[in-house]
Formats: structure tokens, sequence, C-alpha cells
């Protein structure tokens, strides 16, 4: 499609106006960053995996009645979605200890957790994202009392549909963050699951080896992240396995 006014440009993704009002064109890059955006590469075809896992979650989602921003995808690097505004809140939801959690608990990485947990950041890298409470967020009115209810509530449900779905390809969700996006039909309000899922946003560690197929590959500096997101869309059947992902995006000004 015609290549329309930029709109953001973040570190992962690029928005674009969309063709009809009230939508986004959401353009998958291959950038990675970690640590703040301290450590930064291109890694040839990260944004077309991500792009197809994230079409394949949010649509698995929308099956089960969980609202989210996703339209359709439009090609192997742009999806259509809904424009919402942004809670600036991440929200992390943990099945077993790890990253930051791990180092502000002295809890060792891997441990499972007696339930999961949610923890709330605020979204701001000029302060990297720092951790915040429900009292932070009623405070400063990021989000109303019935909105953090809801909030959870989503939260769980995806939790529960990605743990069911990596339980099933042998893959355990360690953690994973999503964000959460307001959409108004008229003077109605209602809480979408929005930006992406994907292994960017997740912890993945195959079940029996707890070898990473995650962004903590880049982090750690543990190997090639194309290959370790491949092998969640080859699982996941998103991929067939012997396609390899198109690399190259092919832009239309």
């Amino acid at each position: 499609m015609a290549r329309r006014k930029k709109i953001y440009e973040g570190k992962a993704k690029t928005l674009y106006e969309g063709p009809e009002p009230g939508t986004i064109v959401q353009y998958f890059k291959d950038d990675a960053t970690a640590f703040n955006a301290e450590k930064k590469d291109v890694i040839e075809g990260k944004g077309v995996l991500n792009n197809l896992l994230s079409e394949y979650f949010m649509l698995g989602l929308g099956q089960i009645g969980v609202p989210t921003h996703f339209i359709k995808r439009l090609n192997m690097r742009e999806q259509l979605v809904r424009s919402c505004e942004i809670v600036p809140l991440e929200v992390i939801v943990r099945n077993y200890a790890a990253g930051t959690m791990s180092k502000r608990l002295g809890i060792e990485e891997g441990t499972q957790l007696p339930r999961p947990i949610v923890e709330y950041c605020y979204k701001d890298d000029s302060l990297g994202d720092p951790l915040v409470t429900e009292e932070h967020i009623a405070a400063f009115g990021w989000a109303s009392q019935q909105d953090m209810e809801d909030i959870l509530s989503l939260a769980l449900r995806v939790n529960d549909f990605l743990s069911g779905i990596m339980f099933g390809v042998g893959i355990k969700l360690v953690d994973f963050k999503i964000e959460i996006g307001r959409v108004y039909d008229g003077d109605f309000q209602r809480l979408v699951v929005a930006d992406e899922i994907s292994p960017d946003s997740c912890r993945l560690w195959d079940m029996e080896t707890n070898q990473k197929l995650d962004k903590d590959v880049f982090r750690r500096d543990l190997g090639n992240l194309t290959d370790a997101y491949t092998e969640v869309a080859r699982r996941l059947g998103v991929m067939p396995k012997n396609q390899t992902p198109v690399t190259k995006p092919t832009l239309i000004n």
C-alpha cells in the first residue's frame, strides 16, 4: 500500500496514518534494542517474524473474546490496527522469576512463582520505565479503578491463553509485557490489548533445556536472534519448516 504520513517512530515499530479514519498502519522494523536502547543492532528478518507472530497471537485472543486493536495483516511487515489512546503503563505478567524481578528480589532465575504476578511500569523511556504501584496510577490519574480492574482481567486472560499455546509446543512462558489502549465508540470507552505480542515482549524458554527463544538472546549475546524467533514461529505453525523469513523490506513511497 502507498506509504502515508508517519505518526510515530519507536524502537521496534513505525506508525503511519491508516487508509480509513480511526486506523493506523503498524510497520515492524528489524531494529533490536536492549537496556533502554543502550544496546542496538539491526537483525534481518526480525520485523517479519514479529509481524507474523503478533498476528497469530492477536487473532487467537480475538477468537476467545479478548478485545485487541488488531484488524488485519497487510503484508510481511505491516498490520492495520485500530487507533487507540495508549494507557501510559507497561503491564507485565510473571510466571517465573527472571530479569529485573530476580535482581530486585534476589530470586534465582527460573524459579516458578506461587501464582502469576502482575506488575506495572510507567511508560517513559527517559526515566527507564520505572516500576509503579496502583497507588501511583490512581494518584496521577493514569487509569481509573475500573480501568485497573479491567486491565488486570485482560492481563490474566492473555496469560492463560499464551501459557496454554506455548505449553502445547514445549515452550515455557516465563513472563510477558502488554500495552493497553482505550478505544472510543461515541461516549463509550473500552480497553483493548494494543501494541504487539511477540518474542520481543515475552520471555520464552524451551521447556526441556531452558534455551532462550526471546530477546534475551540479543540482550545476553546468546546466539542468533532470528534463529530463536524462527524456532518459535515454526513450533507454532506460523511458518512452514522449509521456509525462511523474508528479510528485505520493500517500501513504496
